[in-house]
């Protein structure tokens, strides 16, 4: 099959892999300007880099673990040892993975999908003026929300599965400075912070002293339709409260708001990790469906992958 996936994020790439494996020609389609999705990093310019998305992830599924050793061999991915538990990040960005997963198919990127229609057994994407397809099969590997808009004219049960799970938001700062600041490299839970760190903090990154500031969900909430360049001087004030210190002028101050940051704990996803309509050839996948996370994002277009070429 030729088989159109929208999203080109960690859940989009792991059923590429599969359904690539298997023999179907894929295509990719994402929103955004380049590999990342939520596991995004920003450079500036200057020099600076930002893990704006996921910070970093953990592992625990057997296949999961198995395919992380091979990034960590080929040095996409490292242990974090200097923050609590057994966690990962990319190298040298958190992007490196989907970066890495990307360059192995064919993604177009600045593609904002507005409609799935059916032509004959198949579908014709809908991005604004253009109409790409003909496909045989579509996967929609984005947020709940996004994907309860474009199932729910054709697979009312996938539609409705999806409109059941709501994303928390989240507003994210980032700030370069000139100099270090030193302190702790993670500040947690100070109330309007989630969590906040010093990039640099991270194995396989530069010297230069990035920060990023993920605000609470309490915050994040009600503040979300602020400017983000009304947030990024509030998220700066509550860094330097963080470190306890008067903070010099950042050479970068920016904002960034996810609205779709993450599944709301307990929303308890769908058994077998994935959707599937084999009829119409539409399926679903994302972290959504499978719990949180990068982890659940690799697992459930993982999954997809199989119900489809099985």
């Amino acid at each position: 099959m030729r088989v159109a996936v929208v999203g080109a994020g960690l859940a989009g790439l792991a059923c590429a892999e599969g359904l690539a494996a298997a023999g179907h020609g894929v295509t990719l389609l994402d929103k955004g300007r380049g590999p990342g999705g939520r596991m995004s990093t920003r450079r500036t310019p200057e020099g600076w880099a930002f893990d704006h998305g996921a910070p970093w992830f953990a592992a625990r599924d057997a296949d999961f673990c198995a395919a992380l050793a091979d990034w960590e061999e080929q040095g996409l991915a490292a242990r974090w040892p200097d923050v609590a538990g057994e966690l990962w990040v990319g190298v040298p960005g958190m992007n490196a993975l989907v970066a890495h997963l990307a360059g192995r198919h064919a993604v177009e990127f600045g593609v904002q999908v507005s409609a799935l229609v059916r032509a004959g057994q198949g579908w014709m994407i809908h991005a604004g003026q253009r109409a790409l397809g003909p496909f045989d099969a579509v996967v929609l590997a984005i947020p709940a929300e996004q994907a309860a808009l474009l199932a729910g004219l054709h697979d009312f049960a996938m539609g409705r599965a999806a409109v059941q799970v709501a994303s928390l938001p989240c507003w994210t700062g980032l700030f370069g400075f000139d100099e270090a600041l030193g302190g702790a490299d993670v500040i947690r839970d100070t109330g309007a912070i989630h969590v906040a760190l010093r990039n640099g903090g991270k194995p396989g990154r530069g010297a230069k002293e990035a920060w990023v500031v993920h605000a609470s969900q309490a915050w994040s909430q009600s503040h979300l339709e602020m400017d983000k360049e009304a947030v990024a001087p509030l998220l700066l004030a509550e860094l330097a409260q963080g470190l306890g210190r008067d903070l010099p002028v950042p050479g970068v101050s920016m904002a960034h708001r996810w609205r779709f940051a993450m599944p709301r704990a307990g929303h308890g996803g769908v058994a077998g990790r994935a959707l599937w309509n084999a009829q119409m050839r539409l399926g679903a996948c994302g972290d959504w469906l499978a719990g949180s996370g990068v982890e659940a994002a690799w697992l459930s277009g993982r999954a997809l992958a199989g119900l489809i070429a099985g």
